[in-house]
């Protein structure tokens, strides 16, 4: 990791942890400096303000992913690796995003004609699925009768949908433990 691109991502985690303990609109770009350890001019390199920092969480989701995909056994199905891995984001993003957050995020994708962070096929996210699906594949543990591309889809939809049914239920559920149920039901017609 470059050196500018640490300072980004300090700043990014600085940001969302402040989000979560003193809620998006009580935190200020000097709380976010002061966290981040940084200068005000390092936050304006990577930031026009604080509304700019809401397009960094798909960056955030990926940088949990890296962090998760180095943890797994090698030899665990890969199957059960997809599994456990949504099931560890999804505890994680319940435990460090505000829900609020995470739902303007999921709305701002649905009515933005640009840029969709989540669906960007270059993100960390769809490499790692891809690569995972492509193993499972491989050792006859997902089904290999369908293309590589329309599982790691259907992973990224199973996914993308429970964390929209969280949101629109305002959170009423524990998104992992939702998870843990609904994902093997949702996916579970590609294990091999």
């Amino acid at each position: 990791m470059t050196r500018s691109s640490a300072t980004k991502e300090k700043i990014t985690h600085a940001a969302w942890k402040l989000f979560h303990e003193k809620g998006y609109e009580e935190t200020r770009i000097d709380d976010i400096i002061q966290a981040a350890n940084t200068s005000r001019g390092s936050f304006y390199h990577y930031f026009t303000g604080k509304d700019s920092l809401l397009g960094t969480l798909p960056e955030m989701f990926d940088s949990y992913y890296k962090e998760l995909e180095d943890t797994f056994d090698p030899e665990m199905n890969a199957y059960d690796k997809l599994l456990d891995l949504s099931i560890q984001i999804h505890d994680r993003i319940e435990r460090e995003i505000p829900m609020n957050l995470l739902a303007n995020l999921y709305s701002s994708q649905v009515v933005t004609h640009g840029d969709r962070g989540l669906l960007d096929q270059n993100r960390y996210y769809y490499h790692m699925v891809t690569r995972l699906v492509d193993e499972g594949q491989r050792r006859g543990e997902i089904r290999g009768d369908l293309p590589t591309h329309d599982i790691v889809h259907l992973y990224s939809m199973c996914e993308r949908a429970i964390v929209y049914d969280y949101c629109i239920c305002d959170g009423h559920m524990a998104l992992g433990s939702y998870t843990r149920k609904m994902l093997p039901l949702l996916f579970g017609a590609v294990k091999a």
